[in-house]
């Protein structure tokens, strides 16, 4: 494999790397919430997102089938965190909502994650972020771009 052709499994195995330094970081986040991680993943979603999304859109968002998106949901509304409202523009795509509860909840994952970023913030710089956010959407936006090309 000639370097150019590494550099694929070079990313993905940073990102993987970095994704797991991060999500210990952060783990303490979810404590206390008697929430999994793809539970908090789609409740953090639900309650910051601009306008109520569907579970597709938040699949499509994040890279995951849209099955696991709708067993964490069920979970989610199941536990009072969020609710399902019908959608004007889709009779089987329910628009989810957080509850007070789940909002609260989300409340004080923030103010957790707000801490731990100040501490990770020490080591890496604001711009480095900045930096690194950019090149990857840059790249995952390609890679959309990409596939939707591919498709007939």
């Amino acid at each position: 494999m000639n370097d150019s052709h590494a550099a694929p499994v070079q990313l993905l195995d940073a990102l993987a790397r970095l994704q797991g330094r991060l999500r210990g970081a952060f783990a303490s986040v979810r404590e206390g919430t008697g929430l999994n991680d793809m539970e908090h993943t789609v409740l953090a979603a639900v309650v910051e997102a601009r306008a109520a999304p569907t579970v597709p859109q938040i699949g499509r968002a994040l890279g995951h089938p849209r099955q696991v998106i709708q067993r964490a949901a069920s979970r989610l509304k199941d536990k009072g965190l969020i609710t399902f409202t019908d959608n004007p523009d889709h009779k089987r795509a329910s628009l989810l909502s957080p509850t007070a509860a789940g909002c609260a909840v989300q409340a004080v994952a923030n103010r957790k994650a707000e801490t731990i970023s100040a501490r990770l913030l020490q080591v890496v710089t604001p711009e480095q972020l900045t930096t690194a956010i950019d090149q990857i959407e840059a790249i995952r936006s390609d890679l959309d771009a990409g596939a939707r090309k591919a498709k007939p």
